[in-house]
């Protein structure tokens, strides 16, 4: 009777947190449809304006491009080095194993505006920073950890005698790799794609730093829309990626019910 009570009691209060945490960001959905020309709570009136300064002005526009270019090849990057650096990490010992994969994950240790600083300084020696190239490293380094912890974990379920089965049955490294090894660890790979995917797309800390004028990402265009002009476009921009996030996850948790 008392472990009811407390599971309800504690069920309750988790829900109230997240609540708590959730409901202030559900608000920019109806301020991005405000009349004004500012942001206001309650909204007044109703309009799709900022919605339309948001996919037809340039700035605006431009970094939202900008965000999608980015966070698809530097998910593409990370996804492919992490993959194969967690399939790495399994032929070292436990040692050297829990050692490299620290290091590897250093990226979300390290406070952001720490790193921030260090990839502006290696950046700048370098003449890359304010260019895509620039953004393209600095958001697959940040990225690359989630796809590590991702596949990680998946492969820790893995029953690896298919592997040795299907090489003892003739199959290359390659073959044995497409054809095995990979189909097994597909979900952890999907789950790290679409972890470093989002990371990358709503990274602003670092994004600041690296970026310049030729290459300004939507977390930025955002930030400096509040600094500047406090406009409901931000709202709007808000809105988009709240709305993206939620078809992405939605997304991953249909395929891997299916593929369940």
């Amino acid at each position: 009777m008392g472990d009811g009570i407390g599971k309800k009691v504690l069920t309750a209060l988790v829900t109230a947190a997240c609540c708590y945490l959730v409901l202030p960001t559900l608000a920019v959905v109806p301020v991005s449809f405000t009349e004004t020309d500012y942001i206001t709570f309650p909204p007044q009136g109703f309009s799709f304006r900022w919605y339309r300064e948001f996919l037809t002005e340039g700035p605006w526009r431009n970094s939202a491009i900008t965000s999608l270019f980015v966070a698809s090849i530097s998910t593409v990057i990370a996804t492919a080095a992490g993959t194969l650096a967690a399939l790495g990490l399994r032929g070292l010992s436990y040692r050297w194993s829990r050692i490299i994969i620290w290091l590897f994950l250093l990226p979300i240790i390290i406070p952001s505006i720490v790193l921030a600083v260090a990839l502006y300084s290696s950046f700048s020696k370098m003449g890359i920073v304010g260019t895509l190239f620039g953004l393209v490293v600095a958001h697959s380094i940040l990225t690359i950890p989630f796809v590590i912890i991702n596949v990680s974990a998946v492969m820790q379920q893995v029953d690896w005698r298919i592997v040795d089965a299907a090489r003892s049955l003739g199959a290359n490294p390659r073959t044995a790799f497409v054809k095995v090894t990979l189909p097994a660890i597909a979900p952890g790979v999907v789950a790290g794609a679409i972890f470093a995917f989002l990371t990358s797309f709503d990274e602003v800390v670092v994004a600041l730093f690296v970026s310049g004028i030729d290459a300004v990402t939507l977390p930025v265009q955002m930030w400096n829309g509040i600094r500047f002009e406090v406009s409901p476009a931000v709202a709007a921009a808000s809105s988009v990626l709240l709305l993206l996030s939620l078809v992405v996850l939605v997304l991953y948790g249909t395929i891997k019910r299916k593929a369940a």
